[in-house]
């Protein structure tokens, strides 16, 4: 069997393989990670990439994603090791991009396992373009084996650890064609990954099998199996709850609806741009560069 993983010290050594962005001293050296508490034996931490769950307790450390720099990631370690922790035993991704799943890179050769949806692990193992719509498209090489999920579902999985009861659920193509929703049922928590952005508008990565009308099913899924008091933990932006999560939704529905009317009417996507759809929603949402390009995509496509 695998071995579940080295020492701090082994992780802090392989932090010289490849990483998503070269980052400068300056940059590294103003860099934080800062951690919130959910309850006890789980933790989010904060960084450059996006949020990490962290579960320490007696069978080891299980982290929702991993997608820090890789350069920061012994920060990471290090705040996971504030908390309790001695080393990454499990880790899920979310999904594949590499704000959320490189440090795989770097966990992987110390032994850490990876779980994710099937179609994440599929995105993993091959050739990938992402086109995030503000910046130039990105190719993605192929993982390691090492680096790679031993262990994948497709609908729904459950899993004990740490004295908790563990559901990874998912419904759909939504942010990507793999997203997984994670849930802490003793915590009364969930993980999102990007399928819910508490920073703005959500990015839909059309080009690796998201949809709009997919965000907006598989959110409202994360919704019904969730309390009022449910601790909302977003793939970016401040820990968040189920009130959040349904704000957001409506803003989802009605950039939706005036997408689709434009769409309807044959507005080009310059048009739609123009006709400034997602205004007011704006002030709370930011720049709508993202939702625009992902909702129009969407919504012309061929079926």
């Amino acid at each position: 069997m695998k071995h579940w993983g080295l020492a701090l010290g082994a992780c802090l050594a392989a932090t010289a393989l490849p990483s998503a962005a070269q980052l400068t001293a300056e940059q590294l050296a103003t860099m934080e990670i800062k951690t919130e508490k959910v309850g006890d034996g789980l933790y989010v931490l904060f960084g450059n990439g996006g949020n990490i769950a962290v579960s320490v307790g007696q069978d080891g450390v299980l982290i929702v994603d991993d997608g820090q720099f890789n350069q920061l990631l012994p920060r990471t370690l290090e705040a996971i090791g504030d908390v309790g922790g001695h080393r990454v035993d499990l880790a899920i991704n979310t999904h594949f991009h590499v704000d959320h799943a490189d440090g795989n890179l770097v966990l992987g050769p110390t032994g850490t396992w990876f779980i994710s949806h099937a179609n994440a692990r599929e995105m993993l193992a091959k050739d990938r373009i992402v086109n995030t719509f503000t910046r130039p498209p990105t190719a993605y090489k192929p993982y390691p084996a090492a680096a790679l999920p031993v262990v994948t579902f497709t609908d729904r999985m459950q899993m004990h650890f740490n004295g908790d009861t563990i559901d990874l659920m998912h419904a759909g193509p939504a942010h990507t064609t793999g997203d997984a929703a994670v849930f802490f049922r003793n915590h009364n928590a969930v993980h999102t990954g990007d399928v819910f952005n508490n920073a703005g508008y959500p990015y839909i990565d059309t080009g690796n099998g998201g949809d709009l009308d997919g965000t907006i099913a598989f959110s409202e899924a994360i919704l019904r199996e969730i309390q009022p008091d449910t601790v909302v933990i977003p793939g970016h932006g401040p820990v968040g709850t189920a009130s959040d999560l349904a704000a957001y939704i409506a803003m989802l529905k009605g950039v939706r609806a005036k997408l689709a009317a434009l769409v309807n009417m044959g507005a080009t996507f310059e048009q739609v741009v123009a006709a400034k759809p997602t205004a007011e929603w704006d002030a709370r949402y930011g720049n709508p560069t993202r939702i625009l390009n992902g909702g129009y995509a969407s919504l012309t496509r061929q079926r």
